[in-house]
């Protein structure tokens, strides 16, 4: 079984979080060179790293995603106070904030044993079964990623986002579980670049607060049956 360290950053400006990402990428990758130095190669026991992060309102544009699903001015920006960034991953525009687990697996996928697909699978599976244990029913929406509650019902709201990047089967970007997060920012956007369906959190599903560190834990946990790894902090 492969290992992966944990690091939860608290709250963080998605710039200097994309750069600590994009070093341990870029770590990754080099390790998997044919003519990588021992100093660039990775234990062969470890299969990446695990950052959870809370960020600071900040809107993200996958690259193919369309600015038509853009619904703010730079002077609405600055009056919600919040950033925008067009990034790498797969998606369309999503909301990072307060109150919402924001993970960065950075994981090489051949060293854990699976393909894209599955990873994708196991992350959304890993949300789905930590939101039964708060009572909430989720599942998936077919030719639609992330995690969504009546995902059958005109009323499908989704409360986990999914974007991915991936280069020789390493890993980064990830998933964004609204927990507590403030859903009004979502109204600046078409969300994922949906414009009939709703978002939703956990908060607004049960109608009382939710502990986020418990939330975080119980995560973890099923990160590491449905990966099959170990986890250290």
């Amino acid at each position: 079984m492969k290992e992966v360290i944990y690091k939860d950053l608290g709250r963080m400006a998605y710039r200097e979080c994309w750069e600590q990402q994009l070093s341990l990428f870029d770590a990754l990758l080099s390790s998997k060179r044919s003519d990588a130095t021992a100093a660039e190669r990775v234990a062969e026991s470890m299969a990446g790293w695990l950052l959870f992060v809370e960020h600071n309102p900040v809107y993200t544009l996958g690259k193919n995603g369309k600015a038509s699903n853009i619904l703010f001015s730079e002077q609405m920006l600055e009056r919600i106070g919040a950033e925008f960034f067009h990034i790498e991953r797969g998606g369309d525009v999503t909301f990072h904030g307060p109150g919402q687990i924001v993970g960065y697996p950075i994981l090489d996928l051949e060293k854990v044993g699976i393909g894209l697909r599955e990873y994708i699978d196991a992350l959304e599976q890993s949300v789905i079964d930590c939101l039964k244990l708060w009572g909430i029913e989720a599942g998936r929406i077919a030719g639609a990623s992330g995690v969504w509650i009546e995902p059958e019902s005109v009323r499908a709201r989704k409360i986990c986002a999914i974007g991915v990047r991936s280069s020789r089967y390493v890993t980064m970007h990830g998933f964004a579980f609204n927990v507590s997060t403030d859903l009004r920012y979502f109204s600046y956007i078409n969300p994922c670049g949906f414009v009939d369906k709703g978002v939703t959190s956990m908060e607004a599903e049960l109608g009382r607060k939710v502990d986020i560190e418990q939330v975080k834990t119980e995560l973890i946990n099923q990160l590491k049956e449905k990966l099959d790894v170990k986890i250290y902090k």
